[in-house]
């Protein structure tokens, strides 16, 4: 056996330099790899911008997502500094882009207050990203440089003349990094929502390229408006939210809350636009002051000899609350700033909160009435709960085994390697029981559909049979005073519903009472959904199960692959050879797809970037545009069979930068296409050529492929991928799977219940605006907001269950 060395010397201290250990640690800087870390890139970006808005020099700040999954983020401010930098001996531009704790927010004058504090964020992208692209405009120039994982690829320069200031990134997540490369466009609007909300009168944009999604968020309400927002849907005891906006010490607090007939808590917290998702001492100092103003009042007011005490859970029942406070030197936990640390903040928080409260309900009896009414009904409900609490204990002591008769447990004692599966109905959790492994799947049936938690209150909650059921098998107790997620019993809870409505609704109320009642479980990542296959596939006697939309496409790309030939002139193209072609006419399609959105024509973007002289450069000289321009028109109409719409008209004028730039209208767009700086150097379009092999080698129509010896002539590249598509599914028999029932046990097993094959999705929280929100619409007592719900998003429907 070979002997490890035990020398420890100055041999072993390794040092990282510059962005090296951002690669080596990442998780030290943006909290993890997972969904979290990938989002918390673009906070990073966009947190600068905001910095930029508090100091007044910025009022616009857009960002894009791209079909690549990259993120564009532009704002309107000054634009990062591009002079050289004094010690560094090169731009102060690429001092911020590669050096850890290198910023504008350590010497307290270029940013009174801002969130970006530890100079790190954007450099941490940079070392983050597959590539980087930079771009600044100030002192009337454009400056770029371009980087990859954190190394810049070429020389800061300066490119062109500028109108206005500001600063555009655009970056690669590195998939070396990420254990996922998605964005998701609601985390990201509702991030960017928060921000607009306390800026009052910025405003932020946000696109989603792959899906043709768009918000605009501009509030002059403040968080006022983000008030009003949060109680959407919700039925307020009093019209207006109460609000103030207060200093001391420095110190800007500022503060909004409603109350509403619910009975859910939602305060949300933030420290200089962070949002502090774990509060801190800014949340501590408000509801120390609510809960003794209230305690103040009702004292007052009460009975003489009769005492009644309010608790903090009691008077923040049905409360919906905003805090946002400005601190010139803050102390967050860690650089995801979840946490606020400052101890001097509570104490001015409370200071402030006290002397407003008091003064605002003395000079407002109506709604202090009404709140000190709610309080006290929630005080009784906590009392009832807790002696039902009390008789379920008792009654389960008496009782010889404390489990529910129709949970099958498993024989594992060890909750970390457990997991239990909530089925709907009795006969699917039959086949799960029989196709578990009993080591370490336990089966727990629900018979219907359990009772909706956001209508009723804690101790209705409690009389609920199937509710009982669910909380004796978990086995960590219920309410804040007596759950303890150290009890509970299985470290894996899935939710197992048929893919119908019935089943979406099961699954939701489950959610539902997860969120409301053990958000700790779904916070230490226990909660799980299962993913049954979405298809079953059927040909002659063989059938099988296919997950999802994306592995049926590929799959039938694969089919029809093996029986089609895409004839090329003399060359006939088969097989793998013919899949490939096929998956990168669909990448290639994707990007075009980006232009159609905006009307434009499809056929006059794939010929603009099948001409590689047209570039930026181009634009200068206005006889080489012209001599470009005759040559597009011309490649313009060989990609037509028929005479109609094969014209182009276009105008060359000069636009603001002095450079040409050229409009264009065809026939087959509504918008006309402007050729100019910004659109030969945008993302897309940039994108679109690298990806123009595949163009180059289809060349122009008509498009042939051969399927059983019959050839089928289209004009469009989507047609070919769809011929393709149509001759994999021929002799085919391709069902939309619905009920778990329709498996039988070793089939489910297959599918959904064996570790090596299923597929779980977990459950997040995500931002918890959004969350709160769509619980509130979908399972709230208001009816006309989820009947506008399901107008608003009817067209998004893929498989609807009639």
């Amino acid at each position: 056996m070979e002997q490890k060395s035990t020398v420890y010397d100055a041999s072993k201290i390794k040092v990282l330099e510059g962005l090296e250990a951002v690669r080596k640690r990442p998780a030290m800087y943006i909290g993890d790899t997972g969904v979290a870390g990938l989002h918390h890139l673009v906070y990073e970006v966009v947190d600068n911008s905001i910095d930029e808005a508090m100091g007044g020099y910025c009022t616009n700040i857009s960002v894009t997502i791209h079909v690549d999954n990259s993120v564009t983020v532009i704002d309107n401010g000054r634009g990062i500094p591009v002079d050289m930098h004094p010690t560094e001996k090169r731009s102060a531009a690429e001092v911020v882009m590669t050096k850890l704790h290198a910023g504008g927010k350590f010497d307290n004058e270029s940013y009174k207050v801002a969130g970006g504090l530890h100079g790190v964020g954007i450099s941490v992208v940079n070392a983050l990203s597959k590539r980087l692209e930079l771009e600044i405009k100030r002192d009337g120039f454009v400056y770029t440089q371009n980087y990859e994982r954190g190394t810049p690829i070429d020389e800061f320069r300066q490119v062109g003349v500028a109108k206005g200031t500001g600063t555009k990134v655009c970056f690669l997540p590195d998939d070396q990094i990420f254990e996922v490369a998605e964005f998701s466009f609601s985390t990201l609007s509702n991030r960017l929502r928060e921000l607009s909300f306390l800026n009052k009168g910025l405003t932020i944009e946000i696109e989603d390229e792959r899906a043709d999604r768009k918000n605009s968020f501009q509030y002059e309400g403040g968080i006022r408006s983000f008030v009003s927002h949060l109680s959407t849907n919700k039925v307020a005891l009093h019209p207006e939210p109460i609000y103030f906006e207060d200093e001391k010490d420095g110190v800007i607090v500022e503060i909004a809350f409603q109350y509403n007939d619910g009975y859910a808590e939602n305060i949300f917290s933030f420290a200089n636009n962070i949002n502090t998702h774990e509060g801190g001492t800014h949340l501590s100092g408000f509801r120390s002051a609510l809960t003794r103003t209230i305690n103040n009042f009702v004292t007052d007011k009460a009975p003489k000899g009769q005492k009644i005490a309010l608790s903090g859970e009691d008077v923040r029942e049905g409360l919906v609350a905003v805090i946002s406070v400005k601190v010139p030197n803050p102390q967050f936990e860690g650089q995801t700033k979840t946490k606020l640390g400052n101890s001097e903040v509570r104490g001015i928080v409370e200071a402030l909160s006290n002397d407003f409260l008091a003064q605002y309900f003395e000079e407002n009896p109506a709604v202090i009435r009404g709140i000190v009414e709610k309080a006290i009904g929630a005080a009784r409900a906590r009392e009832a709960a807790k002696k039902a609490r009390e008789l379920t204990r008792r009654k389960s002591a008496l009782e010889s085994n404390t489990l529910p008769g129709k949970l099958a447990d498993c024989s594992e004692k060890d909750p970390s390697q457990c997991e239990i599966f909530l089925v709907e109905g009795d006969s699917a959790g039959g086949s799960a029981k029989q196709g578990r492994d009993r080591r370490f799947q336990a089966i727990l049936p629900l018979r219907g559909k359990i009772l909706n938690v956001e209508k009723a209150r804690f101790d209705k909650m409690l009389k609920s049979t199937e509710i009982q059921t669910l909380i004796t098998a978990i086995g960590a107790g219920i309410g804040a005073d007596d759950f303890d997620i150290a009890k509970v019993r299985y470290h894996k809870i899935v939710i197992m519903t048929d893919a119908d409505v019935d089943g979406a609704h099961i699954r939701t109320l489950l959610l539902t009472f997860f969120y409301r009642q053990m958000r700790d479980i779904i916070e230490q990542g226990y909660l799980y959904i299962a993913q049954p296959p979405l298809f079953k596939v059927k040909r002659g006697k063989q059938e099988w199960y296919i997950k999802d939309e994306t592995q049926m496409s590929k799959y039938l790309i694969e089919q029809g692959a093996a029986k089609a030939a895409l004839i090329l002139g003399e060359k006939r193209i088969t097989g793998k050879r013919l899949e490939t072609h096929v998956y990168q006419l669909n990448e290639f399609l994707r990007y075009l797809d980006t232009f159609q959105r905006h009307r434009q024509s499809r056929v006059i973007v794939k010929t603009l970037a099948l001409h590689k002289r047209l570039t930026a450069s181009v634009l200068a000289f206005k006889d080489l545009l012209e001599k470009e321009m005759d040559a597009i028109a011309t490649t313009y109409r060989a990609f037509f069979l028929s005479e109609k719409d094969r014209s182009i008209a276009y105008e060359i004028v000069k636009d603001v930068s002095d450079r040409f730039k050229v409009i264009i209208q065809t026939a087959d767009a509504t918008n006309p296409l402007v050729v100019d700086y910004e659109f030969l150097t945008s993302h897309n379009y940039r994108e679109l050529q690298k990806h123009i092999e595949i163009l180059e080698l289809m060349g122009f129509p008509p498009y042939k492929i051969e399927i059983e010896n019959k050839v089928h002539e289209v004009e469009l590249l989507l047609e070919v991928v769809e011929t393709i598509l149509n001759a994999g599914k021929a002799g085919m028999n391709i069902q939309r799977y619905k009920g778990l029932g329709e498996m039988n046990p070793e089939q489910l097993w297959e599918t959904t219940m064996d570790p090596q094959r299923r597929n779980l999705l977990a459950v997040e929280l995500g931002d918890l605006e959004e969350v709160e929100t769509t619980f509130t619409t979908l399972m709230g007592d208001q009816v006309e907001p989820r009947r506008l719900f399901i107008e608003n998003h009817a067209a998004q429907v893929k498989n609807l269950d009639i």
